[in-house]
Order: C-alpha cells, then sequence, then structure tokens
C-alpha cells in the first residue's frame, strides 16, 4: 500500500507544488481544501491531472478545534495512520503594528500556528503508535528575522519553529521526527503576481538574485519525509537564497 500524506494548504503556490513532488514520489496525498471551497479544489485537482488513486480531495478548516479533531479521527478510521503531515495552510494580513486590527491578528494566529496543534493533536498519537511518521511545517525567512508589517505573521511563523522543536522531543522514542521548512521568497502566483518593480526590489536584496521556485521548497519537504531524513528532527531547513544571512 502506498504511504499517506495529508497536506494542508494543498492547493495553494508552494502547497501544490509539495502535493505534486510527494505524489511522484509514491505517496497517496489528502489534499486539505478550505470549507467551502470545494470548487475551487475540484478544479485544481482537474488541472494537475491527478486521480483518485493519487489524491483525495478533504475538506477541513484547519482553524476549526472541533471539525478537525471530528474529521480528522474519522479520517483515521477510514484511511489508516497519517504517515506524513505537511501543516503548510497560512494567510498573511500585513500592516503596521501600531494600525493592526485584532481582526487581523487572531486571523494569522489562528490559521499559521493554532491550526498546527488542531490538524497534529488529532493525529500525533496514531503517528506515535505506529512509529517512523514524519510531521513537517512549513515557517518562514520573516518567523526567524521578523519583517516590517509583519507581527503577527513573523509572531506565527515563529511560532511554528518552537512547536516543532518541543514536538520533536515528544515524537523521537517512536521515531516521529517533526522538522520545519522555512521559505524565503518564492516565486508563487501571488507573488509573481506583484508589479514588476516590487519584485525586483526584493531580488535585489537576496544574495542568490532570485526568488526560491515551489519545487525546491517541495524538494525539501520529500527529504524530511525520505528515509534520508529518518535521524533529523527539531530543525529549520532555511531555503531562502542567502536572505538570512543578512
Amino acid at each position: 500500500m502506498k504511504k499517506l500524506a495529508l497536506v494542508t494548504g494543498s492547493n495553494g503556490g508552494i502547497g501544490s507544488a509539495i502535493t505534486e513532488k510527494l505524489v511522484e514520489q509514491g505517496y497517496r496525498v489528502i489534499a486539505a481544501y478550505l470549507t467551502g471551497e470545494l470548487s475551487i479544489a475540484e478544479k485544481w485537482f482537474e488541472e494537475k491531472n491527478f486521480t483518485s488513486d493519487s489524491v483525495r480531495l478533504f475538506e477541513l478548516d484547519v482553524t476549526n478545534t472541533e471539525q478537525c479533531a471530528k474529521r480528522l479521527h474519522a479520517l483515521l478510521e477510514e484511511e489508516g495512520t497519517v504517515d506524513v503531515l505537511v501543516n503548510n495552510a497560512g494567510i498573511t494580513r500585513d500592516g503596521q503594528f501600531k494600525k493592526m486590527t485584532a481582526e487581523n491578528w487572531h486571523a494569522v494566529i489562528n490559521t499559521n500556528l493554532n491550526s498546527l496543534f488542531n490538524v497534529t493533536q488529532p493525529l500525533f498519537a496514531a503517528m506515535c503508535e505506529k512509529g517512523h511518521c514524519r510531521v513537517i511545517n512549513i515557517s518562514s525567512v520573516n518567523g526567524l528575522k521578523g519583517q516590517f508589517g509583519q507581527t503577527n505573521y513573523s509572531a506565527a511563523k515563529a511560532g511554528v519553529i518552537g512547536f516543532t522543536k518541543a514536538l520533536a522531543f515528544e515524537g523521537a522514542k517512536s521515531g516521529v521526527t517533526a522538522n520545519v521548512v522555512a521559505p524565503g521568497y518564492t516565486g508563487t502566483p501571488m507573488v509573481e503576481a506583484m508589479r514588476e518593480d516590487v519584485i525586483e526590489s526584493i531580488k535585489s536584496e537576496i544574495p542568490m538574485k532570485r526568488l526560491a521556485t515551489p519545487a525546491e521548497i517541495a524538494g525539501a519537504v520529500a527529504y524530511l519525509a525520505s528515509e534520508n531524513g529518518a535521524y533529523v528532527t527539531g530543525e529549520t531547513l532555511s531555503i531562502n537564497g542567502g536572505l538570512y544571512m543578512k
């Protein structure tokens, strides 16, 4: 039987590349999409030429603790233990802190950080019981260095790293690893839709003078999910073209 991977935010720029890479590596992927967005998920599924043998669409509101517990426990009964969990769902609500609303603060914290509890906790005991499973959480260079106008996002993404390090301790004796991939600026459709001068300004600050590709982020996830990554846990793999060195 194929190993099973659950990916949240599966049809976004990075999530889509992760899903494609894991399918390429022989996984069956449970592709979680936001509640109420079935038509968007179905269109993505068709555009990527996925089949039901390789990808199962799965409605999940990662900010809803009760729904996640109910649906993920049902998933375990239907599919068995999830071998790889990729917590990738995330949003931005940028703005200077002195003008930031409580709504925008909580929206980002709930989606980018509280979701890790909501999605991981219902699955973690079963992963530990099976052993040799992987939890891979997507953070950001801005969770490491901070970013003007992103106190909410930077706080959440820094929290992802702390969460992962603590979880790595708890999973280690069962052979369950927990690691972080921290991308820098990545050429997703959302980023590439920005004005060209803004993109060039971003590139000028990156030592390698280019954006990451979603496939490069997905490749890091695939490594951590593989047997070659079995002895790596509690680590943050930065993929940012040297940006953090500055």
